[in-house]
């Protein structure tokens, strides 16, 4: 039977991610038998066609199995305990072939709560895991964000799984282990942005360590640059302000502005790695203009207010691998940075490090050509979640 069920499984997950589901409910009761129809000839002939075909087309003899028992309420006998016994188990595997077609069909309270019921019985089916995590995080696509709490939940008990060396015969639809992965911890760091972006941005970093099409995805380095502004660089440039904001130039000051730069650094090379990946595709049209602005002001601040070289960074930046979270700078160099007075507020060593107005580092709008719901080892690019944020505007060049 399992084998069976895989091969269901397997064609029912597909269909999640590519077309909405239009397969039956292979969970139905049969149509209610007759009792004229329930005469021990039908039983019988129902019972040897049951056991003739049980494991060549294991749906017809579910519903020729509930046909019989249907007939049998009351009977307590070998018969009638082995069918009862083979249904639940057919019940039990086949939820697993429900569960794509739920989130397929956008059922997803439905689909949790099936999925909920199947890791009950088997608390480490990672398919189960893997559908659930990723099927939140196309919900949250289409702004239902209602799962994303149990989704994230779901995802991280996958990466455990696979990372502790679990497996799948197949890893459909995704391509690989590592596309799973990707995935995976992709969907973690776009449902957990809007909340902690500084716990989704190692999730983010991390998902475009693997080889998948997030790897060639614009989005995803666009969302590694809005984790880092709306995280670590929010909280550093406000303890800056609030420490240092008026204050003469002090060793601490230049190392807490040297942190605040590497961020900085770090959220130029996403933008860079966005800008690059966009290329002149049609599918970034609308995005791509934003991540260049903000990639231009971050750059001039970085680099006395010119862009030199700056085309010349997003030409190469493919060929270096991806800056991992910067190690906090404990001691200053030979060389201390020197306060910008044209960022923030104040002027000289007070001035407050600051992103350059008008920057975007929000989350972007995905593109209207690409569903959500497509196959991820077929799909271009992710479909990123809505922005819960407007763009920080707060910084102010004097």
């Amino acid at each position: 039977m399992k084998k069976t069920i895989q091969l269901l499984v397997i064609g029912a997950t597909v269909a999640m991610f590519t077309l909405p589901a239009a397969a039956r409910n292979l969970l139905s009761l049969p149509k209610t038998v007759a009792q004229d129809q329930c005469t021990p000839e039908n039983k019988d002939a129902w019972y040897a066609s049951f056991i003739e075909i049980r494991k060549t087309d294991e749906a017809k003899a579910y519903d020729v199995a509930k046909k019989y028992l249907a007939c049998a309420p009351a009977e307590d006998n070998k018969i009638t305990q082995y069918l009862k016994k083979w249904v639940g188990s057919y019940e039990k595997e086949i939820r697993k072939v429900k569960l794509p077609q739920l989130l397929a069909e956008k059922k997803y309270a439905d689909a949790f709560a099936l999925g909920k019921d199947i890791l009950t019985d088997e608390p480490e089916n990672l398919k189960v895991m893997i559908d659930l995590g990723y099927g939140g995080y196309v919900a949250s696509t289409a702004k239902n964000t209602n799962f994303n709490a149990d989704a994230i939940n779901y995802a991280k008990k996958a990466i455990q799984l696979i990372e502790s060396g679990k497996t799948l015969e197949t890893w459909a639809p995704f391509t690989s282990k590592d596309d799973v992965l990707a995935f995976l911890n992709y969907s973690i760091g776009v449902m957990t942005l809007p909340q902690d972006p500084s716990a989704a941005l190692s999730y983010l970093i991390k998902s475009a360590q693997f080889e998948s099409n997030l790897k060639k995805s614009p989005l995803t380095f666009a969302y590694i640059a809005g984790a880092y502004e709306e995280g670590p660089y929010a909280k550093q440039s406000a303890d800056y302000e609030r420490l240092y904001k008026g204050k003469d130039e002090t060793p601490e000051s230049k190392l807490a502005l040297a942190n605040i730069n590497q961020l900085v650094d770090r959220i130029i090379d996403a933008y860079a790695r966005a800008v690059a990946i966009a290329g002149n595709d049609k599918n970034f049209a609308a995005n791509k203009p934003a991540w260049v602005e903000a990639l231009t002001n971050l750059y001039k601040y970085r680099h006395d207010k010119s862009d030199a070289g700056m085309n010349d960074l997003v030409a190469s930046i493919l060929s270096k691998p991806l800056p991992p979270e910067p190690t906090p700078i404990t001691s200053l160099p030979a060389t201390a940075p020197a306060a910008t007075p044209t960022i923030g507020t104040g002027t000289g060593a007070s001035a407050t490090p600051a992103v350059p107005a008008g920057t975007v580092v929000n989350k972007p709008v995905a593109p209207t050509n690409t569903p959500a719901t497509t196959t991820p080892a077929a799909s271009k690019t992710p479909a990123p979640a809505s922005p819960s944020k407007k763009p920080r505007r707060n910084h102010k060049r004097n």
